[in-house]
């Protein structure tokens, strides 16, 4: 499956996601299966290649935050830079204003100046920063927020 040999890119080699060790085809068909069933999951081919994807999921599971999502968007390693990530972000906000949900999170691992730059141009604004929030690949790491109010 192309979107879980995407995703572990990321787990493998970078500190974008938080996750360490790489998911199963399993593990990533079930994600699949129990988000694409509640909110909008996207993919993005060239050519009959699956080069990217992007989601909405809860934002946490008390119900008052039920108008609440985070959004994730993956490319394909070397299709970053071209603009597809904004593809991917401006159909995926127009799937999700289709829906009842009011805010969309986007968590951010910093320094990441090309994700900032696309949330931003998005109408994202940047709301927290948490340091050292997190340790991977011998470091410690921030993430900021992002919000856009629908």
């Amino acid at each position: 499956m192309a979107i879980c040999g995407i995703y572990n890119y990321y787990v493998k080699h970078t500190v974008i996601s938080f996750e360490e060790n790489p998911i199963s085809m399993k593990e990533m068909e079930s994600r699949i299966l129990d988000i694409s069933s509640v909110y909008p999951w996207l993919v993005l081919e060239e050519a009959g290649d699956l080069i990217g994807y992007a989601y909405v999921n809860k934002w946490k599971e008390r119900t008052a935050y039920g108008f609440s999502v985070e959004q994730s968007i993956y490319l394909k390693q070397g299709h970053e830079g071209k603009g597809l990530g904004t593809t991917l972000l401006t159909r995926l906000l127009e799937e999700v204003k289709k829906t009842n949900i009011h805010a969309v999170i986007a968590g951010i691992t910093l320094p990441n100046e090309r994700s900032v730059a696309l949330h931003e141009k998005a109408g994202f604004t940047k709301i927290a920063q948490f340091k050292e929030i997190g340790f991977k690949l011998n470091q410690w790491l921030d993430v900021g927020y992002w919000e856009l109010l629908l």
